[in-house]
């Protein structure tokens, strides 16, 4: 018996560091979850993926991306799904995994890192997944017009969004390349006192007609540092179901739009490439 476990423990897998272009790369195993691993660049979590079930999001930010990419487009059916910023491809596998047939682009600027998720967390060979080492801003200027049922983008150089992703320019350019209808969904990161969210909602708001906001109760209120998911949209969004399954999530989360969303950016400038900046520096404690 003895024997055998230290045959379990052998085989364990180990965690995986390799320094990146965007800094120190860790692949750190899930002790829950057989194939689930974690990436972590300098120290800052970026994504989670369970090789076994792609399905799988255990982020609370990644469920709620996931809920806007079910709810893209009627169950089932194929999408086209662009994604700026490629992390360990989460959300790519999510989509091929839920939706066979999706065509997807991914942009990521990280060479190295892409080459190490490649190799440790190959994707799907069936999966239609495109994976693009480039800037995501200089990615996205190379998408069709109308190609994309869904942006996402999730870019941080290391823990910040980089200014060039904050203005109304580049999200010009993101409703360029959606179809009339499309989905635009961005991971937003900030903390008290919440001044770069409430800009870059004002910055969607004068992009697109329909937005919605979903993030944790205490950090809506600015009591902590986390992450916020931006919805917008040229059409009626699904703000009944979207608040239904952010609310009954494992960890509930909270969705505003409308006057409360309005009154929440209470008045913040339109963020522009002359004025933009990149997103706050995470404090020390962040993801402890």
């Amino acid at each position: 018996m003895a024997k055998n476990n230290r045959r379990r423990e052998r085989a364990a897998p180990e965690p995986v560091v390799e320094h990146v272009d965007g800094g120190l790369a860790e692949l750190i195993p899930d002790r829950d979850r057989a194939r689930g691993w974690t990436l972590l660049i300098d120290g800052a979590p970026q994504s989670h993926v369970d090789l076994d079930d792609p399905s799988y999001l255990d982020f609370a930010y990644q469920r709620r991306l996931g809920h806007i990419a079910d709810l893209t487009a009627p169950q089932g059916q194929p999408v086209h799904v662009l994604h700026l910023g490629g992390g360990a491809f989460t959300m790519a596998r999510y989509v091929a995994a839920t939706r066979p047939r999706s065509t997807q682009q991914i942009v990521e600027v990280d060479a190295a890192l892409v080459q190490l998720v490649r190799r440790e967390l190959p994707l799907d060979a069936q999966a239609r997944i495109r994976v693009r080492s480039l800037d995501a801003r200089a990615g996205l200027g190379k998408v069709a017009d109308g190609w994309a049922d869904l942006v996402i983008a999730d870019v941080f150089s290391g823990a910040r969004t980089p200014g060039h992703l904050t203005s109304t320019e580049f999200l010009a350019d993101v409703r360029r390349a959606l179809k009339p209808g499309g989905f635009y969904a961005a991971n937003i990161a900030d903390g008290p006192p919440l001044a770069y969210l409430r800009g870059q909602i004002a910055t969607a708001a004068a992009v697109w007609p329909e937005l919605a906001l979903a993030a944790d109760p205490a950090v809506l209120r600015g009591r902590r540092f986390g992450n916020a998911v931006l919805l917008a949209s040229d059409r009626t969004l699904p703000i009944a179901e979207w608040t239904r399954r952010v609310a009954t999530d494992p960890h509930p989360g909270r969705v505003e739009h409308g006057r409360e969303l309005a009154d929440f950016t209470g008045g913040a400038a339109v963020v522009t490439d002359a004025s933009a900046r990149p997103s706050p520096e995470p404090p020390p404690d962040a993801f402890k």
